[in-house]
């Protein structure tokens, strides 16, 4: 073989180590092409590859970092191939991060120089996920059928496959269960026979909540099982959280309180871990951000260096006014740097905030206001003061969302943080647990005036509905509060009691306050038949 076919050859091995999952094998073979091949084709294949593995091995940073300069040489990137490749994998990196303006760019260009062999397939199927997930997408939108037939025209089933389940999510969005069970039932035999483990699971989740929304508890709870059974061991997903919410709505229905209890543990690790994951691809987006912006200042400032040595040469044989002259661009150049350096300064402080607080609300996000609440009792009990921990939960918010759409749910969900916020105090800590759950803990706060302040909120909220374009949107919460002066100053076991006082609202008939006493077993209250009248 020639030395060229020897490199193409290596760029395939490494190619089939990715498809395999074998990426420390993969990443050893395409560093090898990348830095040794002299292919700028090759070269740019394989950057592509590496940068999509790194995603796939959460090494977020260096795949954003890689896809910054994949990007940026697009210009430069004459193979049609190899652009398709940077494009496809680029528009997913940033679809990842929720850069969905970003990602649905690059889908758009892919679809513009298709290389030969290539439909468009692939980019619709991308493009129609990104609009999906920025929710711009119906039931009805053209976009959807367009990519089904272009995928079903190439042969491409799994893609075909991938647009259906969209197409079944947005159902499941809208309210429409029974055409997302026709839609599953219709799709099935084509998902059987190009098997893919993702497709498998979402088909099996999906159907669940098809299921649960028309009130077969016992099909529901089935395809929840069945999802669960296929999973892999330590999975963390989005797939997986849902199911243990279909299994945990479906036990809670039926009055099993234990069953409810340890699918709801486990829905709260799948939602976490997925917060936690979306958390680190954007955080990786960021700081890859900034290092763009600090390089190209670093370049700048280099380059108004050079400047700066040419003029002293030439300054030194003028006279006293182009010495002046050389004072004054010298100053310029410093206050251009310095403005640089300010405006790096400002981001980084604008970055910090952005990752202490809920991107919706603005209040402390769930990380941030247990790391602070953890600080506040500990200096707490050292005073041998008192707090008390207050957990919000809205009630029916699922139904306002299926009913009014998730912009008057996101509308729903700041107005509920801004009422919150009236009774509170300075050094009150107020932060949002995951959605439509809140936590505010009250420092210096005995119990009964904790309970009074949580009975403040939910009258707050029952008298002020959430009013959008002249529709009043009623809403209330239910509230449990626990108290330092009966449970310690345990974090941990003060949640768990506010939790547990959460619930026995829930069970009591929501819309209501309740307080854990030092007499009380939260988890007592979790059995059916013990609930207080």
């Amino acid at each position: 073989m020639s030395a060229h076919e020897r490199w193409q050859l290596r760029y395939l091995d490494g190619w089939e180590a990715s498809f395999r999952g074998d990426y420390a094998n993969a990443d050893t073979l395409l560093r090898d092409v990348i830095g040794h091949s002299g292919d700028a084709v090759l070269v740019t294949k394989a950057s592509a590859m590496l940068m999509n593995d790194m995603g796939s091995n959460k090494r977020y940073e260096e795949a954003f970092e890689l896809a910054n300069r994949l990007t940026a040489d697009l210009p430069r990137t004459q193979d049609k191939l190899a652009r398709f490749l940077v494009l496809f994998y680029v528009s997913q990196q940033f679809r990842r991060a929720g850069q969905y303006d970003l990602a649905a760019v690059y889908a758009r260009d892919m679809m513009q120089a298709l290389p030969p062999g290539e439909t468009s397939c692939k980019p619709q199927t991308m493009l129609i996920s990104v609009l999906y997930e920025n929710h711009k997408l119906t039931s009805s939108s053209p976009e959807l059928q367009q990519g089904i037939d272009a995928c079903q025209a190439a042969g491409e089933p799994v893609y075909s496959d991938t647009i259906w389940l969209v197409q079944d999510s947005i159902y499941l969005d809208e309210g429409q269960p029974d055409k997302a069970i026709a839609l599953l039932n219709r799709i099935a035999p084509s998902i059987r026979a190009n098997p893919s483990y993702y497709h498998m699971q979402d088909a099996r989740v999906q159907l669940a909540q098809a299921y649960w929304k028309l009130g077969d508890d016992g099909k529901a709870n089935a395809a929840a099982l069945a999802a669960l059974a296929a999973s892999h061991p330590g999975d963390i997903d989005v797939t997986l959280r849902d199911a243990y919410e279909v299994l945990y709505r479906v036990a809670k229905k039926r009055r099993n309180a234990s069953a409810a209890l340890n699918y709801y543990e486990h829905y709260a690790v799948q939602n976490l871990g997925h917060l936690n994951d979306v958390s680190a691809r954007t955080l990786a987006y960021d700081v890859a951000q900034q290092r763009m912006l600090a390089q190209k200042l670093e370049t700048e400032k280099l380059s108004r260096q050079n400047n700066i040595l040419r003029l002293q040469q030439t300054l030194a044989r003028k006279t006293i006014e182009t010495g002046r002259l050389y004072i004054a661009l010298l100053l310029m150049a410093l206050a251009s740097v310095i403005f640089w350096l300010l405006r790096i300064k400002r981001s980084q402080l604008h970055f910090k905030r952005q990752a202490r607080l809920d991107g919706l609300t603005g209040i402390f996000n769930h990380q941030h206001f247990i790391s602070e609440a953890q600080r506040a009792l500990h200096l707490l009990e050292r005073r041998q003061g008192a707090a008390c921990l207050v957990f919000i939960d809205l009630d029916h918010f699922k139904q306002i969302n299926d009913t009014h759409g998730h912009a008057i749910g996101d509308a729903l969900l700041k107005h509920t943080a801004g009422l919150c916020k009236q009774p509170l105090r300075a050094n009150d800590l107020f932060g949002r647990l995951g959605g439509e759950e809140f936590g505010i803990l009250l420092l210096g706060c005995l119990h009964d005036q904790g309970l009074a302040i949580a009975h403040c909120i939910r009258a707050a909220m029952e008298a002020t509905p959430l009013d959008m374009d002249g529709r009043a949107i009623a809403f209330s919460a239910s509230i449990g509060v626990a108290s330092t002066q009966s449970s310690g100053f345990g974090l941990q076991r003060l949640c768990r009691e506010a939790d547990g006082a959460l619930y026995k609202a829930k069970r009591s008939g929501r819309n209501r306050v309740v307080a854990h006493t030092a007499h009380e077993d939260p988890i007592k209250h979790l059995q059916p038949g013990n609930a207080d009248p």
